[in-house]
C-alpha cells in the first residue's frame, strides 16, 4: 500500500482530516473529528494512520498576523507532539494563517448555506493546509 500524507486543522473541539492521494499531488478532505478524551482520540488516529498508511502529518500552525506563537499553537503542537510520540509519525508544521477565511470564501462561493458551512469548514482547512505543503513540495523552483 503507498504512503500518504496527512493534513490536520486542530481546533479546541475539533480536527479537520485531509489526506493525500497516493502521488502526494493533491489533498482530499477526509471528515471533522469531534475530539474526546485522548484514548479515544488515540484510537481514532490510529485506524486512520493504519487505513491510509500514514507517516507523516502536517499540521496547521494559528499564529497571529503578525506571525507571533499563540496559545493555540501551543495547544497545536501539544496535541501532534501526543499523536506523533504514540502513532510513530512525524509532524511536520504549517503556517495557516488566512486558511478559515479561504474556506469560508470557497464554501460561500459554492453557494454552501451560512448554517451548513461549519460542518465543512474544518475538513476543508484541513485539505488546504496539506494542498499548500504538495504544492511547496512538488515545486521544482522552490529552494
Amino acid at each position: 500500500m503507498t504512503e500518504k500524507i496527512l493534513g490536520l486543522d486542530i481546533g479546541d473541539k475539533y480536527v479537520g482530516i485531509a489526506v493525500s492521494d497516493a502521488l502526494g499531488v493533491t489533498a482530499q478532505g477526509y471528515r471533522t473529528y469531534k475530539k474526546a478524551d485522548r484514548n479515544a482520540d488515540l484510537a481514532f488516529f490510529g485506524d486512520v494512520v493504519t487505513q491510509f498508511n500514514i507517516k507523516t502529518a502536517v499540521a496547521g500552525l494559528p499564529k497571529d498576523m503578525d506571525g507571533r506563537e499563540t496559545a493555540q499553537v501551543r495547544k497545536t503542537k501539544n496535541y501532534c507532539n501526543f499523536l506523533a510520540k504514540r502513532l510513530g509519525l512525524e509532524v511536520i508544521y504549517i503556517d495557516e494563517r488566512l486558511t478559515t477565511r479561504a474556506s469560508e470564501a470557497v464554501l460561500i462561493a459554492g453557494g454552501v448555506r451560512r448554517e451548513n458551512r461549519k460542518q465543512h469548514i474544518d475538513t476543508l482547512s484541513a485539505q488546504l493546509i496539506l494542498q499548500m505543503y504538495l504544492d511547496r513540495e512538488n515545486d521544482p523552483y522552490a529552494q
